[in-house]
């Protein structure tokens, strides 16, 4: 995984699309699909208060609306009206990088995300360090 390079510098989500297109100014493109994001929504209606995030099938993934909050995050409309998760600019890279090294099936298929991934931003690991640190 590489170090997260701050603000995305674009995003597409074109209506109907099933992948979520992101770029970053270190030149770096994650193409995350929507199952994905709807599926680890880290909002506490999905998540519960637990603190840890795993993926929840069954939910509408049609994207509908996307928001900045603020000038660190987005807030995802679905198909179902759900909107409550808030989805931080380094969440997103970080979904964008575990895609990326496991692919689609094997994310959605983890227990739920590594904690390293949601606490400690500046330490990297390796897919083999990822899957092994559960």
């Amino acid at each position: 995984m590489n170090q997260y390079p701050g603000a995305p510098t674009g995003i597409k989500a074109p209506h109907g699309a099933k992948n979520f297109d992101i770029s970053w100014p270190n030149g770096e493109e994650h193409r995350i699909s929507n199952a994905i994001l709807r599926g680890y929504c880290p909002c506490a209606g999905c998540q519960g208060h637990g603190g840890t995030i795993s993926y929840q099938a069954g939910h509408d993934s049609s994207l509908i609306g996307i928001e900045a909050v603020g000038n660190y995050a987005l807030q995802l409309t679905w198909g179902d009206r759900h909107d409550t998760g808030i989805y931080t600019f380094e969440y997103l890279w970080k979904l964008g990088e575990l895609q990326a090294s496991l692919g689609e099936e094997a994310l959605s298929s983890l227990p739920a995300l590594p904690e390293t991934i949601l606490i400690d931003g500046q330490h990297l690991y390796h897919h083999h360090e990822l899957v092994s640190g559960l």
